[in-house]
């Protein structure tokens, strides 16, 4: 402990305010104590994290956009198998996937609303099975429709897809196969 002649010494600013007089008193030895070990703590946790461990905010966003990479691309590499077809079992899962997502905004009986009418012969961004696909998949954001191929996957998208060539056709008294066709002239 110290001595008390170190202790309750006046600074000598004899004109404080309200009598108050400044001392200048040594720190406690337990709050000394918590200082030094605070530092010598983060110098030691700095060359740990630093060098020791070799940890790093940039090395793990790395770690991170690696496994990232692994699970999109498997995901993406999964999506892009699925073909479009044309079928009676397509376009029955269109319909319910159709009821669930699309019917907001192209109505129960496709014929519009926000969206456009899908049973006329007016395709306004193109009527081939591909451009119905990729209108689906990667949305018209311009015109207010979102990207659905993110949300319901390739296989789900050409099931709609199958479903909105066939209700168009039947609307329009055609064959469905005709969508699949490219148009002519190309």
């Amino acid at each position: 402990m110290r001595q008390k002649a170190d202790r309750d010494r006046i600074l000598g600013h004899e004109n404080e305010a309200d009598g108050i007089q400044e001392y200048d008193n040594p720190l406690p030895d337990w709050w000394l104590g918590l200082f030094w070990i605070t530092i010598i703590w983060g110098v030691a946790y700095l060359v740990h994290y630093h060098f020791i461990a070799h940890r790093s905010p940039e090395a793990a966003l790395a770690q991170e956009l690696a496994a990232a990479e692994l699970r999109w691309a498997a995901t993406q590499a999964s999506e892009t198998e699925a073909e479009f077809v044309l079928s009676a079992e397509a376009v029955a899962e269109g319909e319910s996937i159709f009821q669930t997502y699309c019917v907001a905004c192209h109505g129960a009986n496709m014929l519009g609303g926000i969206g456009p009418n899908l049973l006329d012969d007016e395709w306004i961004h193109g009527g081939t099975s591909e451009d119905i696909v990729r209108i689906i998949t990667d949305g018209v954001p311009e015109k207010g429709m979102v990207p659905w191929g993110p949300v319901l996957g390739s296989d789900q998208v050409n099931r709609v897809a199958a479903y909105v060539i066939s209700r168009n056709a039947e609307a329009l008294g055609r064959d469905p196969a005709e969508a699949l066709r490219p148009p002519e002239g190309s």
